[in-house]
């Protein structure tokens, strides 16, 4: 019997893109014969998003309010670990993942050799492949400094959404989950605790509609106050 494996689609307003992100997973799963499970956290959205949701029948949790990408991925994981899922996978709600993907990323914790994958659009440079802007790539390699920093351990694509982890850290996860800045504050605190963590290549798109949760006004505070909470995390102790 192979391992139960769940897609976390947080999702704020996203009426634009839901549908077409679902459809692409469904299709998948056809085409390969695979068996991937959704379940789309609609996150306080305003739009048509809910109703589009409940239009075409997609597995979903609707949040009273908006708690952010933070509250939102967290209530995916505990679903997963509810429902006694193997491996969770983060998938971005907003046409930037692609889920052709979703098979490198599982393939190291399903053999047995990571707990935690990233999916990197820096580790292979490839002109086709989407890679933010110049600003916020700058960004990125300044997080990674910090990270490794701490950590000893050398992350490239340090905001990636689209990540993979193992039934241990689903189960800590659903536990403790940081609400703002999770996916590099996340990634320090496995990497303390002792979990094997690896980063895979992988191609992303450019989002068709929507907007991003991180705002370009917001790039200088959303620095400082990252570095902090990194350097905070880093230095805590672990059993």
């Amino acid at each position: 019997m192979g391992m139960k494996i769940l897609l976390i689609i947080p999702a704020y307003n996203e009426e634009q893109n839901i549908l077409k992100t679902y459809n692409s997973i469904i299709n998948y799963n056809k085409k390969n014969k695979a068996n991937y499970d959704v379940v789309v956290i609609n996150d306080g959205s305003t739009d048509r998003t809910e109703e589009i949701l409940i239009e075409n029948k997609i597995n979903h949790i609707k949040l009273i309010n908006n708690l952010g990408i933070g509250g939102a991925v967290q209530t995916g994981y505990k679903y997963a670990y509810k429902n006694n899922y193997d491996i969770a996978v983060q998938f971005d709600g907003d046409g930037q993942h692609n889920v052709e993907y979703v098979k490198k990323i599982v393939n190291p914790i399903i053999e047995g050799k990571v707990n935690f994958v990233i999916g990197s659009r820096f580790i292979e440079k490839d002109k086709n492949n989407f890679n933010s802007t110049l600003a916020r790539r700058i960004g990125i390699n300044i997080i990674s400094f910090f990270i490794r920093l701490v950590s000893k351990k050398k992350i490239y694509d340090t905001t990636s959404g689209f990540r993979a982890c193992d039934r241990k850290i689903i189960e800590e996860f659903q536990q403790d989950y940081p609400l703002e800045y999770p996916e590099p504050i996340t990634t320090v605190e496995v990497i303390k605790k002792g979990y094997e963590v690896s980063e895979v290549s992988v191609k992303m798109n450019e989002r068709v509609g929507g907007k991003s949760s991180i705002h370009s006004w917001k790039n200088l505070y959303y620095m400082i106050n990252v570095i902090v909470s990194i350097i905070i995390v880093g230095n805590r102790r672990y059993k």
